[in-house]
């Protein structure tokens, strides 16, 4: 049994922001119940590989484990069945543009009165108050607007945005959790409320040690391979063959390092002294070091570091990152048999419960797959669904 076994969760969410957060809540035993327009369904089923099947990533890795049905909620039958479905409902899952729900009439207001245990999570892209909130937007504003892009890369070089949409996984990961605060809340009052995220909001709190630097007058720095506030051998050289990340020499570490590079005369280097080093000496650390790293592969490094203590890893593709033992003992990689692609790796759950483990679904459904069998359970007959169709 899940440790969310018994919670019904009603997905109206698109791309990854709100799917995400449902995707966590599947995964931890909630039935989650993926409500698209009829034809349309999720935009992230139009982003696809131009491929004999139309692989479509996002929505597949967004997705599985959930059950599909299609609903108009901007029509009276398709309106009435959802409002059966969220009187049956622990949660609702929303990332439309703010506003939306309450056109169609199904505002938290509304929803709320009707059944007063719902917790309503919404999330957008700038937040729910103030100028431009309406505005309309993706991951790519976030990261821009929030500041994250502004740090990446390295001084002199031009601005690049994160290769992954990380404005909508952390704004998913902020949903899941105020859902789940709101179910532990309604444990002592009885009652449901509404969560609010964003994806600017997300970025944000995901800055906040370096905001906080920036506010105490520490400035904004790019990352130069590593970090912006962390001045020591912390970041990432080339190898012979790839690349490799130091993460920090501690002063007890420091001779087992040094001998490992095999350049002890830097162990006494005044430049290198700790506990404390500056941005430039930094600089001049990697510069130093750069060279000697160019003469071995990173699996020769890695060998050398495991033996030294060093704290480090390699700098992985997608490729060798699939590969890594460690993450398919621990679940992060899971292989699974899908009916249409055979025998396939897929991303597994980062959360390991002793007692209720999680169990990540397998199959992303197809678009209004368990509309029948839902509005069955609603309390539909075959002629009503009938006269829907």
């Amino acid at each position: 049994m899940g440790a969310l076994e018994g919670i019904k969760v009603i997905d109206v969410g698109l791309l990854v922001q709100g799917p995400q957060a449902g995707l966590l809540l599947a995964d931890l035993g909630a039935d989650v119940i993926k409500v698209e327009l009829p034809r349309l369904g999720d935009q992230a089923r139009w982003i696809r590989f131009p491929d004999e099947h139309g692989k479509a990533p996002f929505y597949v890795a967004c997705n599985r484990g959930k059950r599909s049905m299609t609903l108009d909620l901007r029509v009276d039958t398709g309106k009435e069945a959802f409002l059966k479905l969220v009187d049956t409902a622990d949660v609702l899952i929303s990332n439309f543009k703010p506003g939306t729900l309450d056109e169609w009439g199904l505002g938290f207001e509304t929803l709320h009165e009707r059944n007063p245990r719902l917790v309503y999570a919404t999330g957008s892209v700038f937040g729910p108050n103030g100028p431009g909130a309406d505005r309309e937007g993706a991951d790519l504003a976030a990261q821009a607007a929030g500041g994250l892009i502004s740090t990446t890369g390295s001084d002199g070089m031009p601005l690049t945005p994160v290769g992954v949409t990380i404005a909508d996984h952390t704004a998913s990961q902020n949903m899941s959790n105020g859902i789940l605060a709101a179910l532990i809340a309604r444990e002592r009052t009885g009652k449901g409320q509404r969560v609010d995220v964003s994806l600017l909001g997300g970025q944000i709190y995901a800055q906040a040690a370096e905001y906080t630097n920036y506010f105490l007058g520490g400035g904004q720095h790019r990352a130069n391979c590593g970090h912006p506030l962390i001045h020591a051998a912390y970041g990432i050289t080339q190898t012979s063959d790839g690349w490799i990340a130091l993460v920090g020499v501690t002063p007890p570490q420091r001779k087992a390092f040094y001998t490992a590079i095999d350049r002890l005369e830097l162990l006494e280097d005044e430049r290198f002294q700790p506990p404390y080093w500056t941005r430039e000496v930094r600089a001049e650390f990697f510069a130093e070091v750069a060279d000697t790293f160019t003469q071995k592969t990173t699996a020769e490094w890695c060998e050398l570091f495991t033996q030294a203590g060093t704290r480090f890893a390699p700098v992985n593709d997608y490729a060798a990152a699939a590969e890594n033992p460690l993450a398919w003992e621990n679940g992060y990689f899971i292989e699974v048999e899908h009916p249409e692609w055979g025998t396939m790796p897929m991303v597994g759950t980062p959360i390991q419960l002793s007692d209720t483990p999680s169990t990540p679904g397998h199959i992303a459904p197809e678009l209004g797959q368990h509309t029948e069998e839902i509005l069955l359970e609603l309390g539909y007959t075959w002629e009503d669904i009938a006269l829907m169709s």
